[in-house]
């Protein structure tokens, strides 16, 4: 790990074939450090932020429960913190991703897998700070700072050469 990270950060591998606990720990500190440098993410002292690593039949137990979509999806982002705040936490909230999901898509992207996991785990925490991809505009702007979120930490562009799509990731 870089230096201590302003958040506290709890890593959990529930279930799933995942790399080392200390490689996800890696991972998971770099991207909430490139994303706080990057993307100007206001939590207030003592903030705290959940990753869970878990497989498919759980997230799609999720989905179905928080989402009414009775399907597994690559990640999930439960905020901790009302929307509208101008300052988020004390507790950000839950990303849970799906190892499953997650390896299949790499694949068949053609990606490094820690680099579409960075790239999820980037993605779950913007939501986390009230950042959406519902309207085209808000998924313009949401994509453009997790390009330069992702460039910082020498992930290539995910949208490069993809069309719009809002519903893309989660």
């Amino acid at each position: 790990m870089t230096a201590e990270l302003p958040i506290a950060v709890d890593v959990l591998v529930e279930a799933g074939t995942w790399p080392a606990n200390s490689e996800l720990a890696k991972l998971v500190a770099d991207a909430v450090e490139a994303s706080i440098a990057v993307g100007g993410l206001r939590f207030v002292e003592g903030s705290e932020l959940s990753v869970v690593f878990t497989d498919d039949d759980h997230v799609r137990a999720l989905n179905a429960h928080y989402r009414e979509k009775d399907r597994p999806t690559n990640v999930l982002s439960f905020p901790g913190t009302p929307p509208g705040r101008d300052r988020f936490g004390p507790l950000l909230g839950d990303i849970v991703l799906a190892q499953e999901t997650v390896s299949a898509e790499a694949e068949q992207e053609d990606l490094p897998f820690e680099h579409h996991l960075t790239h999820l785990v980037v993605h779950g925490l913007l939501h986390l700070f009230g950042h959406d991809h519902i309207e085209d505009a808000e998924a313009e702007r949401m994509e453009a700072l997790e390009t330069k979120i992702l460039g910082r930490l020498g992930v290539a562009d995910p949208y490069a050469g993809a069309e719009l799509d809002g519903g893309a990731h989660h």
